[in-house]
């Protein structure tokens, strides 16, 4: 079984916002930053819907402008553990191209996964994502040149 899920690569300028995630399915984890991201849920009416939702729980902000979905997705295999809390063998997280508009006051995690929101350097994230986001980051983002070029 596959799970859907819902990501968004957020920029503000030239810098590109990403969530410190210190707990996933497989419990309390070492801390990875990633693009806020996460499983579609019950109630969730569409993509755009749970993307929203899962902005404001990893971000604490709904000062979001989203712009398009892309074609790409993220996808990749559980482990064990996450296979055997979630139910499914692999996600495939359907990512969106988002602006924040907000003034940077708002931005709290709302969720215990998250600890920390942090603006980051296009150049800087390929030492701090995971290899699937960092691979579906330098395909579609990285070589772009502002947010209209996406």
């Amino acid at each position: 079984m596959i799970r859907k899920a819902v990501g968004g690569v957020i920029l503000n300028g030239d810098k590109v916002l990403l969530v410190h995630k210190v707990k996933g399915a497989q419990g309390k984890i070492a801390g990875k930053w990633d693009f806020p991201k996460g499983g579609m849920e019950q109630g969730d009416v569409d993509f755009e819907h749970a993307l929203r939702r899962e902005l404001r729980e990893e971000t604490g902000s709904e000062q979001f402008v989203i712009h398009r979905q892309f074609e790409q997705k993220i996808c990749f295999e559980f482990d064990s553990v996450a296979r055997e809390k979630l139910g499914s063998e692999r996600q495939e997280t359907t990512m969106f191209l988002v602006e924040y508009i907000g003034d940077g006051t708002d931005l709290a995690p709302q969720d215990d996964e998250i600890d920390e929101v942090r603006w980051f350097s296009r150049d800087e994230l390929a030492e701090l994502l995971f290899p699937e986001a960092r691979a579906f980051f330098e395909h579609n983002v990285r070589g772009r040149a502002r947010l209209r070029s996406l």
